[in-house]
């Protein structure tokens, strides 16, 4: 995630970092490029002049419109769906960590079952990212519980259900009055619930043929572009291309980039901050003050 101060307006225009401008430099130069030859030689393709107007564009600029549109909007809207359930996360944890001291009738136990939360977060961010939970693993569990996670498939599952474990023996050592069990019960499956939706948008994407439309659509768009042009504002064909161009291919490339939430990308969730936010916040709880080190932004970047 992009982490800048308020910038003036001026200094916004030249903005490089995080604004898609490097990925989609190569076609930009080429479509503009491209234009520039048209120019060059007044719309004519061997020897013979291109009959296009700027009125089909038009009417097929909308189209495209409609469909970057479309396509923008579902990438947020699984960009804003993902950042609510990190929020989901952050409060469940919350209030299992508050119940687990102050339900029981000894709160002493509760620092496993804590850390067994905690474990889940940062196993739930590295199975998001593909990445391997070890390091995070061992440092919050018993050797028998990081062997026991090590071996499943689904690791923040597992952790789930270990965390239902200290609920049970509680309730069997009767240090939780049964009735309060259902109180304790239904924050823990909100988290199994916001997991299920977090790998329901890692695993889903958008229809890979909606990319293919628009991608083509937008290529062939920009390159016959100049030749609609042309013929009304001449030499400034190659800056208007120019324009569009960057217009169409930044939007492609925001909502590809957007589409996948939980990576690495400058615009994507900072999942190691939030991760980090819901164990010092966990760890506080506790009553502990020594906290793992704070992410900090790289070149305005935080992941």
């Amino acid at each position: 995630m992009i982490v800048r101060p308020s910038l003036h307006w001026f200094r916004m225009i030249f903005v490089l970092r995080g604004s898609v401008l490097l990925d989609i430099l190569p076609q930009l130069v080429i479509t503009t490029g491209f234009a520039t030859v048209v120019t060059f030689l007044h719309g004519t393709l061997f020897e013979r002049k291109i009959p296009l107007t700027f009125v089909p564009f038009s009417l097929i600029g909308l189209t495209l419109a409609i469909f970057l549109g479309f396509r923008n909007s579902t990438s947020y809207a699984r960009y804003w769906e993902a950042r609510n359930l990190w929020g989901e996360i952050l409060n469940e944890t919350r209030t299992l960590a508050r119940q687990s001291l102050t339900l029981p009738d000894d709160a002493s136990h509760a620092r496993s079952f804590v850390r067994r939360l905690i474990a889940f977060t940062h196993a739930l961010r590295h199975q998001l990212r593909g990445t391997d939970c070890k390091a995070d693993l061992s440092r919050l569990l018993e050797p028998h519980e990081c062997e026991r996670v090590a071996e499943a498939h689904f690791k923040p599952a597992v952790l789930l259900l270990m965390a239902g474990e200290w609920l049970r023996d509680m309730r069997e050592r009767k240090l939780i009055q049964p009735v309060l069990i259902p109180a304790m019960e239904a924050p823990l499956n909100r988290l199994s619930v916001a997991l299920g939706g977090c790998e329901r948008i890692a695993s889903t994407p958008i229809p890979f043929t909606y990319a293919v439309i628009i991608h083509r659509v937008i290529y062939v768009y920009c390159f016959l572009l100049p030749f609609g042009l042309l013929d009304s504002i001449h030499g400034m064909t190659p800056v208007i291309v120019a324009f569009l161009s960057y217009t169409f291919f930044a939007l492609e490339a925001l909502s590809a980039e957007i589409e996948d939430p939980f990576g690495t990308a400058p615009n994507d969730l900072p999942l190691d901050a939030l991760a980090w936010t819901i164990e010092a916040t966990l760890r506080e709880t506790l009553g502990e003050r020594e906290f793992p080190p704070k992410p900090q932004a790289v070149d305005y970047v935080l992941n």
